[in-house]
Order: structure tokens, then sequence, then C-alpha cells
């Protein structure tokens, strides 16, 4: 369900291994989820406040954490819930990189 509520700070974190797309408007969040057991925290300050659709529009833009399939699964499943479409070459490259990865195994 998207909202209109704009944030200034977006990334992801796991909790009980599920990787989730997280959104707030202070970097310090990432103390709370690490005290709430979370684990691989990334947050980014974004360049001005987004909404959530907006947001994960920007982090596939920056190529953010590229190599990480469960990030890249948490952010299709983030821009499909809220209605946008994610930037094609930036899907492309995600997509060699997961090759990358099965091919160097």
């Amino acid at each position: 369900m998207a909202t209109d509520k704009k944030y200034g700070v977006a990334g992801v974190s796991t909790f009980n291994g599920r990787t989730k797309v997280r959104f707030c408007n202070d970097v310090m969040r990432i103390k709370v989820l690490a005290k709430n057991g979370h684990t691989g925290v990334e947050l980014v300050t974004l360049p001005d406040e987004m909404t959530k659709g907006q947001a994960v529009q920007y982090l596939k833009s920056i190529n953010f954490m590229v190599d990480n399939t469960d990030v890249q699964q948490a952010l299709r499943y983030t821009a499909k819930k809220n209605g946008v479409k994610l930037n094609a070459l930036a899907d492309q490259l995600a997509k060699e990189a997961e090759a990358d990865t099965v091919f160097a195994s």
C-alpha cells in the first residue's frame, strides 16, 4: 500500500532470515535495528526526502548492494508493492552479477 509519506534515509536489514527494505528519517535508526537483533543493516542518506517508491528507485540507480541477491529481491518486491518500475539497466546489472556468481561457484 503506497503512501505519500517521505523519508530521508533508506536501506536494508535482515531479521529472522528475511531481508527487507527499511525507511526512516534518521541514520541513527541503525542502533535501534541492531539492538532488536537485525543483521546486515545498511542505510543510505537520500539526497532529498523521497517516498518509498522513489527511494527504492534511487537505491537501484546507485547500484546499492547490487551483488546481494536478497537485497535485490527486497528492492524489487518493495518497488512492486509501491507501484514503481525499476531502472531496466540496474536490473540488467543485477542479473549479470547473479550470473557471474553462479559461474564462479
